[in-house]
């Protein structure tokens, strides 16, 4: 089932995003602030959602989406991961395909994701392509020296 992400879940879900091995201390510090800023009302206005995708009672993975602003209908999703020991069942896929229907039906007509080209993100590059996103931008020493950021795109409605 996916649902809300819940405040008293945040601990788990920086954890599972910990357990990736792939996210940086910087940016499971980032994840902390947006949960508590989105679960005490400071982006929920801005239609930025949290989704916790449960197996047996208990988040086995993670997706935060949001309207970019000034744009027409553009998004972004800023985090989608599932727990190590779930990865290549079908469960990313489940949660992507969630958030691509959930924009897809607020009227979104495009969804961007950003990410790094360090080779620990590979898999997490290829995830994209398998979905049908194509790289539209490539910036050298984005997130820090040597640290690209790879930015895909995909058309969700014209």
């Amino acid at each position: 089932m996916i649902r809300p992400a819940l405040e008293t879940e945040t601990d788990e879900l920086v954890t599972l995003a910990e357990g990736t091995k792939v996210f940086k201390p910087l940016e499971l510090a980032a994840l902390r602030e947006l949960l508590d800023d989105l679960h005490h009302g400071t982006s929920s206005d801005a239609g930025h959602r949290a989704v916790s995708l449960e197996r047996d009672g208990r988040p086995v993975g993670f997706a935060y989406f949001a309207p970019t602003p000034m744009t027409d209908r553009t998004w972004h999703l800023y985090w989608i991961f599932v727990a190590k020991g779930t990865q290549a069942r079908g469960l990313g896929t489940e949660l992507m395909r969630f958030v691509e229907a959930e924009i897809a039906a607020a009227g979104g007509r495009l969804l961007l994701v950003e990410t790094s080209g360090l080779p620990t993100y590979d898999l997490t590059r290829r995830f994209y392509v398998k979905h049908g996103y194509e790289q539209t931008a490539h910036i050298r020493d984005f997130y820090s020296d040597g640290d690209d950021q790879i930015v895909f795109r995909k058309r969700l409605n014209k």
